[in-house]
């Protein structure tokens, strides 16, 4: 059985943030697909951080409901009945996770949890889509990553509105 790959996929501004300084995305491109289709058609399992969780249901409650979501939270004692939470051991449980049955694994954030995947070497993909947008300030997309990493492109689109998404490897994979 072949391995599940854990795909981080997120949109950024040109300045690499993925928030703005108030923590809202009402910048991110709604107007076309982007490719979203095809890649939800490749996955089963979202993770997902705790603050972006609660600001996912809060905003889009019935969002991905075909989809296992796990929470991954130290504090958060309880979730929606069709949700799973990991408190403890978070690279055990991925690694459990990845080596079942399955689909890949949408590591849709938030920036800790990114961090946190990222330093225990748990993410394979990384499908970064950059807007055509500076936004001076807000949540940068990597914060306290404590090696470096390299990355290799496995593929570029542009779209009309400018927006580029990149498709990387992560080279230790």
């Amino acid at each position: 059985m072949k391995k599940r790959k854990v795909i981080l996929n997120l949109c950024t501004s040109l300045d690499f943030y993925i928030e703005g300084k108030n923590g809202e995305i009402d910048w991110c491109f709604t107007d076309q697909d982007y490719g979203m289709t095809e890649f939800l058609n490749r996955i089963d399992t979202i993770f997902i951080g705790r603050k972006s969780y609660e600001q996912l249901i809060k905003e889009m409650p019935n969002a991905f409901a075909d989809k296992k979501k796990i929470v991954f939270s130290k504090t958060l004692n309880s979730v929606d009945k069709n949700l799973t939470i990991i408190k403890n051991n978070f690279e055990e449980s991925v690694n459990r996770i990845t080596k079942s049955e399955g689909k890949d694994i949408w590591l849709f954030g938030g920036a800790d949890l990114t961090t946190n995947m990222i330093n225990a070497n748990l993410v394979d993909k990384l499908m970064i889509s950059v807007h055509p947008l500076i936004l001076g300030n807000g949540k940068p997309l990597f914060i306290d990553i404590h090696n470096r990493q390299n990355l290799e492109l496995i593929d570029t689109k542009t779209f009309s509105s400018g927006l580029v998404q990149l498709l990387y490897k992560m080279e230790n994979k």
